[in-house]
Formats: C-alpha cells, sequence, structure tokens
C-alpha cells in the first residue's frame, strides 16, 4: 500500500529528500554519506517511444555520441514515431550514424509498439516487474534498459538497476567491501531500502561521481 500511495508523488527535490531523510535513519552508512556528500536532484525525462529510440542509440557508446547522433534521428525523423522510423531508408539511418544492429532493434521496437505487442502508454498502468518483462521482450532492452525507463519516465519509486556498474562500484564503497558487488549482492544489500530503492539509487549516482561538500 505504501508503495502505491509513493507512485502518486512526483519525484521533485522536496519528495526525493524525504526518501532519503527516511532511509538515513534506517541505514548508518547512508546516513554517513548524505552528510559529507549531500543529496542530489531529481531526475526525470519524457516517455514515449522517442526514450526508447533514445535507449537503443546511447548503447555502448559516450553521451556526447549518442546527443550527436540522436539529433541526427531527430533531423531524419521530426516525428519520432513507429511509422516514420520504420519508412526511413535504412542507407538514411546509417548516415545518421546508427550501426545495422542499432537499426534492426529499431525496427524491432516500432514493430512492437504498432503491433501492440510493447504498447508504451499501457506500460504505467503494469505493475514494475510487469513492464519490465513487457520491455525486456524486445530485441536490444535488457533488464537495465527497462528499469532505467521505469525510474525516469514513469516515476516509479522502488527500482534498483543493480547491472548498472557505477552503482554497483558506489555500493561497494558505501558498504566498505574490497570488491564490486555483482548485482545478486547489490539488490541483496538495497533490499532494506525498500520502497524507496529510487531514491537510494540517485543518491548512489550523485555519490559515485561527486565531491564531499
Amino acid at each position: 500500500m505504501l508503495n502505491e500511495r509513493l507512485q502518486g508523488l512526483i519525484m521533485d527535490q522536496r519528495t526525493l529528500t524525504r526518501s532519503l531523510n527516511t532511509l538515513a535513519k534506517r541505514d548508518e552508512a547512508l546516513k554517513e554519506a548524505l552528510a559529507v556528500y549531500g543529496k542530489p536532484t531529481p531526475r526525470q525525462r519524457p516517455e514515449g517511444f522517442e526514450k526508447f529510440v533514445n535507449t537503443v542509440v546511447a548503447q555502448q557508446i559516450s553521451t556526447h555520441a549518442a546527443s550527436a547522433i540522436m539529433g541526427r534521428v531527430k533531423k531524419l525523423l521530426p516525428r519520432c514515431t513507429p511509422r516514420m522510423l520504420l519508412e526511413a531508408s535504412e542507407t538514411d539511418l546509417r548516415a545518421a550514424g546508427l550501426s545495422f544492429r542499432k537499426i534492426e532493434y529499431l525496427q524491432g521496437l516500432a514493430e512492437a509498439e504498432l503491433s501492440g505487442a510493447l504498447g508504451i502508454k499501457t506500460l504505467g498502468s503494469l505493475s514494475d516487474e510487469e513492464a519490465i518483462e513487457r520491455v525486456v521482450q524486445l530485441r536490444g532492452f535488457g533488464r537495465w534498459s527497462a528499469e532505467i525507463y521505469l525510474m525516469f519516465s514513469l516515476d516509479r519509486r522502488d527500482i534498483f538497476p543493480a547491472d548498472d556498474l557505477a552503482l554497483q562500484v558506489a555500493l561497494g564503497r558505501l558498504r566498505k567491501l574490497d570488491h564490486r558487488p555483482t548485482a545478486g549482492e547489490s539488490r541483496r544489500l538495497t533490499e532494506s531500502w525498500a520502497p524507496y530503492r529510487t531514491a537510494g539509487s540517485l543518491f548512489l549516482w550523485h555519490y559515485y561521481q561527486g565531491q564531499p561538500l
């Protein structure tokens, strides 16, 4: 019930601060790190087909390169819709900077959305696991991609993308481990953060790249 009530709140700075303050009461290591590094700012991204396209574009390349390619894709597809993407020639998509493999992933994404197999607009009505299960059926989309979409586009509050390397490194440092925890270990180490694991994830990214106050 608590998690359902949290879904109705927008993850603004006040909500994020309240969630982290609650976690700090449960987790002494997190409390100490918050005092040194401060709190992160919320992140939100639009939902929809274009966000899924951006996820494919950004795979295994730098943020700068992904931004440049996505800019060219948006020029090619002023309205980034499944039908427009399928109508675009492979030559033009390659000229925008997309690999053959990524073009295949994007075409599969567009076909899944048009057929109703994905149903982006209906993902928000599903539970976290149901939405993740639907997304990972797509070629090119693993659990991490699905969890990131849920966190930032669907505003889900209890997501911990345990396959994220930066989160693993930050969690290992927070827990003073002598190794980088695996995805499974990371999930176990953050079970007590439920139902605020999204807030905990945001802090760990902040902790990973931040400087002490």
